[in-house]
């Protein structure tokens, strides 16, 4: 982890020296003469037009942009609803202050003419209720998916499981293009696979959402917003990439515009394929045995996924539209271990146990959005979606486990087999309404959504060729929920130097599971009702201090509901001696959330916040009266989080720009668990650091990534030792800036690899896994058609809580 180290010290030491400093200020108002607040200025180098420095204008339209060096600039100033304005170019000497005259910007008509926009934003963005990272800027992005994206996301964690969490916290949901996923651990994941990172704009992170946001997800709402092109005419673009790791892997994308006046139709559609390889071992001791697992996966996937959609512009208040999407994936999966057992008093090897498993399986998730838009010039605005979202998948699985004695002989051969089905409905309706109201702004809304899962296991014992149902191990689950949303939310100044945000959001929820055996058999958790009402209430006070200085306080509210599967109580055997067994008894985790930001000249973002959550749940092992081991979703304990982080942009030198972010959290659990006690306190801590060069004029630039994780904890129980990674990559434009070539290679020191304890419940595991991080990847991609942009009509559906829900 040195490299991080003295990549850390030099930006820090770079950012550090003297020079004095120049400044640009100047007032931005409208066509009538009115100050316009919370215009965004960025100040451009001239040379290579990258970005030096960002300011945000007062109530009085003013605005100071300082710290500059002497060089020549140009100033782009920009608003919503408002037509870009440039100033010429700017040559300016150290210690100077240069005024711009009064800036005037004129408002968007849908009879504008196009303009032609080559600003490019920052890699990270950041804003005192969100962190933005723009992935079509990176270079070492490009080739990869959006679960690795995440990965190297600014204070957003991937484990080995695949669980994602943000800030030390987990429950985070995961929204596309504003739609929730409702889909949860390998089944998210392997969706989130077949996103290919060409088609990712960007990724936002908001840590406390409003009262207008679904009230589900503790640690807040991460949104990955794919491409849509904005431009006139008929254009578009296609990307292909190769991945190379232990073994050879493919993407490739089209995308295709059509946009006039009255109509945009876009479309786009993706595909991947290749072979992923990743080890593990177990080490665990349990009784009086000593288990030491070693095994291989290999999973064989193909994926391809596509969006279409139209928007109808019926006049300058009236839009409608329609998008669907689809996403396909076919896996197959083998996987071989070899677990040796030993007596642990003694040493002696007792068997060995060589299981090898092989699951072919596919999923499909479509969606599908109609959406309504009314907008006129008095500042109200309202929004209609209805939405019908599918997700159907199976699993079948084929297990021979085969012991053997020390001397290698056979002493015994046990086949095992599983059908899993998988069929889940999701009906949404919303309607949102925001308007004017005495100085401020108020919003309100209404929801329903209805979700049908339905969720088979067949157990089969295998004998010969013949697969005989185990009855008494096969199940239907099947779970209907209804959940009933309203909120209100109002925001508006007071005074010059303060704004106000305060909203209540009201969901009732009544849902319904049903547990149907094979064999007929019951036990009291075969059916479970619940009906409950829920208030989320949300606040932010911001505070512009001085000029250089910004307090922002904010409070959330937040729910996380079990998985659709966590409530199925039968029990999953996985293997000889692993089984996996649902809670039907398990109940929400409730979360407060308090924040509260510091903002220095529009640049460094300081955040301290703390959590609390109730009836905290995760994943917890568990033994058997035998030498079986179980796991189990128990709501554990409770667990506060305190966390710290600091983030900016670092202009370091002319062709090198940088971002940093550190972050520190303590988590505290307390609870009981089989008559134990728990009282677990752990510290955690990270960096991301990402910097930009421009190398020449011709366009030839360079990225160097990198990030770290400290010791830290996995779901209260599995203790990690430290991991990171270091990426770097070159990107040349070619063919006149239509297209681009991208060289890069992960991981470059083979460092994100994890090592995690678990000694908990009975039983002790040493655990270690690596996948194929380490790769060297080449992308090629190329737009045609016109590039005269048109400003997008920013659009989210009505799914942005239903798709987070669905587990493996």
């Amino acid at each position: 982890m040195k490299t991080f180290t003295l990549l850390l010290t030099m930006l820090i030491g770079v950012q550090a020296m003297a020079q004095e400093p120049a400044k640009i200020s100047g007032q931005v108002r409208d066509a009538a003469g009115s100050p316009l607040a919370q215009a965004t200025i960025m100040v451009m180098k001239a040379a290579d037009s990258t970005l030096s420095k960002t300011a945000i204008t007062d109530k009085a339209g003013v605005f100071s942009a300082e710290s500059l060096k002497a060089s020549t600039y140009y100033v782009v100033v920009s608003t919503v609803g408002m037509s870009d304005w440039q100033s010429d170019l700017i040559k300016i000497a150290a210690g100077e202050h240069y005024k711009l005259p009064v800036v005037s910007l004129k408002a968007v008509s849908n009879e504008l003419e196009s303009v032609v926009v080559s600003r490019r934003k920052p890699m990270i963005e950041v804003s005192a209720d969100k962190t933005v990272f723009n992935v079509e800027n990176s270079i070492v992005a490009q080739g990869s998916d959006a679960l690795e994206m995440l990965s190297k996301t600014p204070g957003v964690q991937v484990d080995n499981n695949d669980n994602i969490s943000m800030k030390g916290k987990t429950g985070v949901k995961i929204y596309v293009d504003g739609r929730l996923q409702q889909i949860g651990g390998k089944d998210l994941a392997d969706y989130l696979r077949t996103i290919n990172s060409n088609d990712i704009q960007s990724i936002e992170m908001i840590s406390n959402p409003s009262a207008k946001y679904d009230a589900s997800g503790n640690a807040g709402v991460i949104n990955i917003k794919l491409k849509k092109n904005k431009n006139y005419g008929t254009n578009g673009s296609y990307n292909l990439g190769l991945r190379q790791g232990i073994t050879p892997k493919g993407n490739g994308s089209l995308n295709l515009n059509y946009r006039n006046k009255k109509v945009n139709l876009f479309g786009n559609a993706g595909t991947s394929i290749g072979v992923n390889r990743n080890t593990m071992t177990l080490y665990r001791e349990q009784n009086d045995s000593l288990y030491d697992q070693l095994s291989l996966n290999e999973n064989k996937n193909l994926n391809f996924n596509t969006k279409v959609g139209a928007d109808f512009f019926l006049d300058s208040r009236n839009t409608i539209g329609v998008m669907g999407t689809l996403s396909l994936n076919d896996t197959r999966m083998r996987s071989s271990s070899e677990t040796p057992i030993y007596d642990l008093k003694t040493g002696a090897l007792s068997r060995t146990l060589v299981a090898k498993n092989y699951i072919p399986g596919s999923r499909t998730n479509a969606n599908i959005n109609f959406n309504y838009r009314y907008a006129d010039t008095s500042g109200r605005e309202l929004n209609v979606d209805l939405d019908y979202g599918l997700f159907s998948g199976f699993g079948r699985s084929r297990q021979p486990n085969l012991y053997l004695n020390p001397d290698g002989s056979i002493n015994d051969l046990l086949v095992y087999g599983n059908y899993t089905p998988t069929d889940i409905n999701i009906y949404t309706a919303k309607a949102d309404m925001e308007q004017k109201m005495g100085k401020g702004k108020l919003g309100y809304g209404v929801k329903f959504s209805y979700v049908n899962t339905d969720n088979t296991f067949k157990f089969f014992n295998v004998i010969g060729d013949e697969s005989i149902l185990d009855k008494p191990k096969s199940n239907n689950f099947v779970y209907d929920e209804n959940v009933n949303a309203g909120y209100v939310n109002y925001n508006t100044a007071l005074g010059k130097k303060w704004s106000v945000q305060a909203g209540l959001r009201v969901e009732q929820t009544n849902s319904k599971g049903v547990l149907s055996r094979e064999d007929g058999e019951t036990q009291e958790d075969d059916v479970v009702k619940r009906n409950y009402i829920d208030f989320f209430p949300s606040a932010a006070l911001t505070w512009n201090l001085a000029e250089k200085h910004t307090l922002n306080l904010t409070y959330s509210r937040r729910i996380d509901r079990p998985t659709y599967q966590e409530l199925n109580p039968f029990e999953n055997k996985l293997d000889e001696l692993t089984y996996q067994k649902g809670n039907a008894f398990l109940q929400p985790q409730y979360t407060d959330n308090v924040a509260l930001t510091h903002i220095f000249m529009n640049m460094i973002n300081t955040s301290v916040s703390y959590s609390y959550v109730k009836d905290y749940a995760t994943m917890v092992t568990d033994t058997t009266n035998g030498s079986a081991t179980y796991i189990q979703q128990r709501n554990l304990a409770s667990q506060q989080v305190f966390n710290v982080s600091v983030g900016s942009p670092i202009p370091v030198a002319k062709w090198w720009n940088g971002y940093v972010n550190l972050w520190y959290n303590y988590q505290l659990f307390k609870g009981t668990f089989n008559n134990g006690v728990i009282n677990e306190k752990v510290p955690g801590y990270g960096a991301y650091l990402q910097n930009s060069f421009t190398l020449n004029k011709k366009g030839l630039a360079a990225e160097l990534t990198g990030w770290y994780n400290g010791p830290g904890v996995w779901g209260g129980t599995w203790r990690t030792k430290p991991m990171g990674s270091l990426d770097f990559g070159i990107q040349q434009p070619l063919f006149n800036k239509r297209a681009s070539l991208k060289l890069s290679v992960t991981d470059i020191f083979f460092t994100s690899p994890w090592n995690a304890e678990n000694n908990f419940g009975g039983v002790k595991i040493i655990g270690r896994g690596a996948n194929e991080s380490r790769t060297f990847r080449v992308n090629f991609s190329y737009r045609f058609g016109k590039s005269e942009v048109k400003a997008a009509r920013n659009r989210k559906t009505g799914m942005e809580t239903e798709a987070g829900r669905i587990k493996s």
